[in-house]
């Protein structure tokens, strides 16, 4: 297998903390030998990580080592958009951190320059390979729920945050933090284009002007609806995954998937509705008895993904032609999504 060459734009938390651990799964596939990072102490931390690597304090001089074959996009949110381009343009292949843009006509102007460059822009929309959310698609195309017709999708936590990530014009908030991930589940859940967005943004305990409590209600031209709650100001924490459909339920926490839904091996009644009186001694509505199953398991799902294995995905596309699952028209809704999420409130971009 022929390796690809990484250079890592941005050493803080996602490229240090996040990218650095996650190649390193793969050293049949990657070789990461460059970083890139403005602050000195950032570069420092990554020496001492990787010794072996060259370093540079500026990306004129990173984007021209031509060892670099891939650079993978992890600086500050408001740079993701320019930087892509500008790494778009020395013909690497470019993995752009979300959110790919802070605004929707950043989004279609990145689109339309990957346009000259095809082939060579991927989006690291990596909880597209979460486990649980894999595996509650594969029980709901196994129609066991019956069809669906809402979705409740939740990233509950408490933390008084202080860091840029609070900051709007920073692009912080939560919008732009869990916010890609979840609404990009959200639009697959949907399973049809947009109708309606509804939303309501809060700042509950972050130190900045950024929100980091936020709903968001998504109805589908399918008539589907989906429920999006992020919060670092909840708690408790609900279950993130909740699916109600026409035959059972499904809620998923903690790695463990429980489920109730009608036995299939019933067949109910056909029933139809009386405007007369109900008897005084009888039973008020039907009087079936539905036999449920009722069950807990484990999330394990048929393709074994897991949020790392998008650097499988990456590699299959760019050395074996494989379709890479995330693109460009898919994640420029999740920011036309979240703009509207945020229009007309004290939140939009600034």
């Amino acid at each position: 297998m022929k390796k690809i060459k990484v250079g890592i734009w941005g050493l803080g938390r996602a490229g240090y903390g996040m990218h650095i651990a996650e190649i390193e799964k793969f050293p049949e596939m990657f070789e990461i030998v460059a970083g890139c990072d403005i602050d000195k102490e950032r570069i420092r931390a990554a020496k001492e990580k990787l010794p072996s690597c060259r370093f540079y304090g500026k990306p004129e001089e990173f984007l021209k080592d031509t060892e670099v074959e891939l650079i993978s996009i992890a600086t500050r949110s408001p740079d993701h958009t320019a930087h892509a381009i500008r790494a778009l343009a020395t013909g690497k292949y470019v993995f752009l951190e979300k959110p790919i843009a802070l605004t929707y006509a950043e989004a279609k102007k990145l689109k339309k320059v990957s346009a000259k460059y095809p082939g060579r822009l991927y989006l690291r929309h990596n909880r597209r390979y979460e486990a649980p959310f894999n595996h509650i698609r594969e029980i709901i195309a196994g129609g066991a729920l019956g069809n669906i017709y809402e979705v409740k999708l939740h990233r509950h936590g408490y933390q008084r945050r202080n860091d840029w990530q609070t900051i709007i014009g920073c692009g912080g908030g939560q919008l732009n933090n869990w916010g890609p991930h979840i609404i990009d589940h959200a639009l697959r859940f949907l399973e049809s284009p947009v109708a309606k967005v509804w939303s309501d943004l809060k700042n509950i305990a972050a130190a900045g002007d950024a929100e980091d409590h936020l709903k968001i209600v998504l109805t589908g031209e399918n008539g589907r609806i989906v429920d999006i709650e992020i919060s670092g100001g909840a708690a408790i924490p609900q279950p993130e995954y909740v699916i109600f459909g026409a035959k059972g339920a499904l809620v998923c926490q903690d790695n463990t998937i429980t489920m109730k839904y009608i036995d299939p091996k019933q067949k109910p009644l056909k029933i139809k509705a009386y405007p007369d009186n109900p008897p005084l001694n009888g039973v008020f509505g039907n009087a079936e008895t539905l036999k449920w199953v009722e069950k807990s398991i484990p999330v394990a799902p048929k393709t074994g993904y897991d949020v790392h294995h998008i650097w499988k995905g990456l590699y299959e596309a760019i050395r074996e032609g494989k379709p890479y699952p995330i693109t460009i028209d898919e994640a420029i809704e999740v920011v036309r999504v979240t703009e509207l999420a945020k229009r007309g409130t004290k939140f939009a971009t600034k």
